[in-house]
């Protein structure tokens, strides 16, 4: 009966399923990024919130978004699967978005337009609590979104069938030019819509299209490979330690605990090797006279899977830190790269101009043509020197985008120099809401070198996660990469923050000001921000230079003798 569950499995998935499931993230990042892009132009042109104030709110928005993907991976590693928390985020999200866009089209939830030259009155507490829900709902739905519908779309991929081994890290790149091909079409006809038409169309069509997610997900539920989940991941890590905090004060032993049964649900893919680092853990794994071998105490007595286990993690942490101030950087596309474009001359005729939104037409669409050649072009010239089937390793498509990434934080001060220094030949410092006549094509590679950044080290370290992870915590792991995306936006809020604060001159001045960005020292922001990543970059590259790759042995299918319950060391402790 077993047999004819893993057969069935074995039939499902695959690249059938493809279509369902980038039906719905190109339709649910059509919302998502429809939601979010030009959201600055929404908090401080309808709700007339300051610029300061109206960034940090999105930042927290984005940090909070991606954190919240770790009580989505909890849940769906121990109770609910992938499929059912990603259908049940998806319908949180859906009222979030109906929320906002009832405020959008309901006068009453907004404040007053301005008129002339008057004060804009700000929303007020109730307005705001109304666009705070619908954040909040937002976030929540992401949380149960983000670290699922990747590892989801993994997962129909049979990592055991030879002929599929490398469809897997082909998909991540795949899943990425999908994903922005969707995001495309948000920051330029979306974007069009909310400047030129109207708020409430311009997130209505977002709505309608998040609607369209959930229907085109669910359709495809009988063609997925679904996986049960094994338990928590948390409550299996939290076990170990103690287990070897338990048993801290034995310092020999020879053998380690192993148990194929018990271990079977979490290791489908084969059981993880023994590894000669942070050995303290290993000491959960021994057995002694207290232990029972066939119903153990998993408080005292775990696996050497389990162990490492939570060593793989620990091993992840410090690549999983360096891609953090990545996001910081590419943050301030949203906010600050955003304010600039308004300034400056975004016409293409005399009748048409790029909404400023839509710069980032050029991030996205350099990260497709990026990904698109690193996966037709860029594989196969760099397998034919490395061997490897995925051309270079994902540690090294990191450190490219760390490299591309100090780059482009370093133009956009250079650039910001150029644009104020056109505004003052035409005498517009002192003047926010004038138009200098610079082209805002001046901005276009910060912005592209982000996308090429994005393309190298966001999917790169995607790759990263769900390749090293152990199996059964993938949704986990996924959670763990969009954590670092959360605080990259909690650092960049920071960063604001306390720049504005202690810049603040006695006249008023200020690196990052309100009201007009002309007056402010953006460019020593940026330049800021380049430091801290050439420093970080410094880190990445000791922290890829000790990194010890997960180790995994295929299953023995033989004899479960009572010695193949444990491991030979080769040395004791």
């Amino acid at each position: 009966m077993e047999q004819n569950d893993n057969n069935a499995r074995r039939k499902k998935g695959g690249l059938t399923t493809m279509p369902f499931i980038f039906a719905n993230e190109i339709t649910e990042k059509l919302a998502v990024v429809g939601f979010t892009t030009n959201m600055i132009s929404y908090l401080t042109t309808q709700l007339h919130m300051p610029l300061t104030k109206a960034a940090n709110t999105l930042t927290n928005f984005g940090g909070t978004s991606s954190l919240t993907p770790l009580l989505g991976a909890f849940i769906s590693d121990s109770y609910a699967g992938k499929f059912w928390t990603i259908t049940a985020a998806s319908m949180i999200y859906q009222i979030g978005m109906i929320t906002l866009t009832l405020s959008a089209v309901l006068p009453q939830l907004r404040p007053p337009p301005c008129k002339g030259d008057e004060l804009c009155k700000e929303a007020s507490a109730a307005q705001l609590s109304v666009l705070y829900i619908s954040l909040l709902l937002g976030a929540l739905g992401s949380g149960g979104i983000r670290p699922c519908v990747v590892a989801f779309g993994a997962d129909q991929f049979n990592e055991s069938d030879p002929k599929q081994t490398t469809k897997t890290w082909s998909y991540f790149n795949w899943y990425y030019f999908v994903m922005g091909a969707s995001m495309l079409v948000a920051v330029t006809v979306l974007v069009y819509i909310q400047d030129n038409v109207g708020w409430g169309l311009g997130l209505g069509i977002p709505t309608i299209a998040m609607f369209i997610s959930i229907i085109a997900f669910i359709v495809g539920f009988p063609l997925y490979r679904n996986f049960d989940p094994s338990g928590s991941p948390f409550t299996r890590l939290i076990q170990v330690v103690v287990a070897a905090f338990r048993k801290r004060k034995i310092t020999h032993y020879d053998l380690l605990y192993q148990n194929d049964e018990m271990d079977a649900a979490i290791s489908l893919g084969g059981k993880l090797h023994h590894t000669e680092h942070i050995k303290f853990l290993d000491k959960a794994a021994i057995q002694t006279e207290e232990d029972n071998s066939k119903r153990p105490n998993l408080w005292r007595l775990s696996t050497v899977h389990r162990v490492e286990e939570l060593k793989s993690i620990i091993r992840m942490g410090p690549i999983w830190a360096s891609g953090i101030l990545l996001i910081t950087a590419y943050a301030q596309q949203g906010t600050f790269s955003l304010q600039q474009a308004k300034t400056m001359d975004r016409h293409l005729t005399k009748s048409f101009q790029i909404p400023a939104g839509s710069m980032s037409v050029f991030t996205i669409l350099t990260m497709l043509i990026t990904t698109a050649f690193y996966d037709r072009v860029f594989i196969r010239v760099a397998r034919r020197f490395t061997g490897l089937d995925r051309g270079i390793t994902f540690l090294h498509r990191m450190g490219i985008g760390l490299v591309i990434s100090n780059f482009a934080t370093l133009v956009a001060g250079f650039i910001e120099i150029k644009r104020k220094n056109a505004a003052k030949a035409h005498g517009l410092i002192e003047h926010s809401n004038a138009t200098i006549p610079i082209s805002v094509f001046w901005l276009v590679p910060q912005y592209s070198l982000h996308g090429m950044a994005e393309a190298f080290m966001s999917i790169g370290h995607m790759e990263f996660f769900y390749d090293q992870a152990p199996e059964s915590m993938r949704s986990t792991a996924m959670a763990l990469f969009w954590t670092s995306i959360s605080i990259g936006n909690y650092v960049s809020t920071l960063l604001v923050t306390l720049i504005h604060k202690f810049t603040k001159g006695p006249n008023g001045s200020n690196w990052l000001p309100d009201k007009n960005i002309n007056k402010g020292k953006l460019e020593y922001f940026y330049w800021l921000i380049t430091l801290l990543q050439f420093i970080n970059l410094i880190y990445y590259l000791l922290c890829a230079k000790f990194y010890t790759y997960k180790p995994v042995q295929i299953h023995d299918k033989g004899d479960n003798s009572s010695e193949e319950n444990h491991v030979q060391l080769s040395t004791t402790v």
